[in-house]
């Protein structure tokens, strides 16, 4: 392919549609990048080498005019010092000079032409290839937010369930605390209440056994009183 045709595909590629329909637009970008400032080094070596053919052509037409004029000169000074015979000659060699410079005039222009074409190429090119690489940093840009934002939405999940395991967890512990306890305080309120009615009548018993002794000591017949 063309130094030229490769420009025109570049220039005329719409980098948007590409990188969406792209598998890995990060890969794609890379390559047209490479491939942009490759085409820039040849364009750049191309107008260098027209720009050198413009001031070779300039040099030789500058020469044939001034080749031009000299001749004129000769003519002049054949006719004035008699010589017609010569100043016929002159003026042949200052024809075949004037139209030598004419045509290397329009090589020239044509040189030139090219060289401007070429300059505009590159100004097109470079402003391409800032323009792709700043989509480029934008790319990077979007595809580490990317990755961040996804990370930080497993982290949050992950902290999520963990948290959900762990409160449940506690629940569960402080409702079976609560459960022991309670069976613990009503075994101790039922344990409370037998040994209480039991040392009621054991109480009673030994009231009543004093009370006897009490009776039989001070005499039976008193106890009327």
């Amino acid at each position: 392919m063309g130094i030229f045709t490769r420009f025109h595909d570049i220039i005329s590629s719409n980098l948007n549609a590409m990188l969406d329909k792209a598998e890995d637009p990060e890969k794609m970008i890379r390559m047209m990048i490479r491939e942009m400032e490759e085409t820039l080094v040849e364009l750049k070596a191309n107008c260098a080498a027209t720009m050198a053919e413009c001031m070779r052509i300039r040099r030789e037409r500058d020469a044939a005019t001034a080749a031009t004029d000299k001749w004129q000169q000769r003519a002049e000074l054949a006719m004035g010092r008699g010589r017609e015979d010569l100043a016929r000659e002159a003026l042949l060699e200052k024809h075949r000079e004037q139209e030598r410079a004419d045509a290397l005039g329009r090589e020239l222009a044509g040189c030139e032409s090219l060289v401007a074409q070429a300059q505009e190429d590159l100004t097109v090119l470079e402003g391409k290839l800032a323009s792709t690489k700043e989509k480029q940093g934008l790319l990077v840009q979007r595809r580490t937010h990317a990755v961040t934002r996804k990370q930080a939405r497993m982290d949050v999940h992950r902290a999520g369930g963990y948290d959900a395991v762990r409160r449940f967890e506690e629940l569960e512990q402080r409702v079976e605390r609560m459960e022991a306890e309670a069976d613990v305080a009503g075994v101790a309120m039922r344990a409370g209440s037998l040994e209480s009615r039991f040392s009621d009548l054991e109480g009673a018993g030994r009231v009543e056994e004093e009370l006897a002794a009490l009776r039989a000591r001070m005499g039976g017949g008193n106890t009327g009183r």
